[in-house]
């Protein structure tokens, strides 16, 4: 084995922050430029779904070269034919990883079934499966974030020693996402190996809440928006001053965030 395949080591680029080690935003010009047009008032369908599908695509590359298990491997090439040394040998994924992505309705369909798609791709697909939860945002009469309900799961099995990877495009409040893990908690059997959540946009707000409730979940997203901080804290480090950074408005949207995502992608107003 040529020593420099021996053991990879894969560090994607990020922002620096003060959010903890398990926090990933990511420094990504090219998905910073798809987010921007994904975002950008006035895209509306096909171009919706496209752009989302190519930014999840991305960031489930990133994820799987990052938080996935490697095992030595050994593989004969087309040049076996004609030497000996046509073998090549070093380290790549571990591709019978238990895997289960959850496809969070309605935002989070497409980027679990994208993520899905790509897992079946690279791993073994009899390891990989799809989890399906149906949740809705509950508000008070301001329209502010309550919680999250629970309307219907349809889980395939166990989570013991699996990856479950979380595709929901806006970490906003955190409700959803909590609400989802509590329900794994209580409800499913076995403990996973590794929780990621892998967002487009996140806030300071999510950070907290998932980070509070549940401190094993590993965050990747490709932005940090907390556009409601003040001019102070917006030159700070993210992290500084958590307690006064701000993403989210009076209704709990993300600014300056991509508006409702789920209705836009369904183009379903409600």
């Amino acid at each position: 084995m040529d020593s420099q395949h021996r053991q990879i080591v894969f560090r994607p680029s990020e922002i620096e922050h003060r959010y903890g080690p398990g926090v990933h935003i990511l420094a990504n010009p090219l998905a910073l430029t798809l987010l921007g047009r994904l975002s950008a008032k006035g895209l509306v369908q096909p171009d919706v779904s496209r752009l989302c599908a190519h930014l999840y695509r991305l960031l489930a590359q990133t994820v799987l070269a990052a938080e996935f298990p490697r095992h030595s491997c050994s593989i004969e090439t087309r040049m076996i034919d004609a030497t000996p040394f046509g073998v090549w040998r070093g380290e790549a994924l571990g591709l019978d990883t238990t895997t289960v992505v959850v496809a969070l309705a309605r935002a989070g369909l497409l980027p679990s079934q994208v993520t899905y798609d790509l897992l079946n791709e690279v791993l073994n697909p009899a390891r990989v499966r799809q989890d399906h939860l149906s949740l809705g945002r509950q508000t008070d009469p301001s329209g502010r974030v309550t919680g999250a309900l629970l309307d219907a799961a349809k889980i395939g099995g166990a989570v013991d020693d699996a990856i479950l990877l979380i595709p929901d495009p806006m970490g906003a409040t955190g409700t959803t996402v909590c609400t989802a893990l509590r329900h794994y908690d209580r409800s499913v059997q076995g403990r996973a190996r590794k929780i990621v959540g892998m967002h487009l946009i996140v806030t300071p707000e999510y950070l907290r809440a998932v980070g509070e409730q549940h401190p094993e979940m590993i965050v990747y997203a490709w932005r940090l928006d907390r556009g409601l901080s003040s001019p102070d804290v917006l030159e700070s480090v993210p992290g500084t001053f958590w307690n006064r950074e701000r993403g989210l408005d009076d209704h709990h949207y993300i600014v300056p965030g991509a508006g409702g995502l789920g209705e836009v992608l369904n183009n379903s107003f409600v």
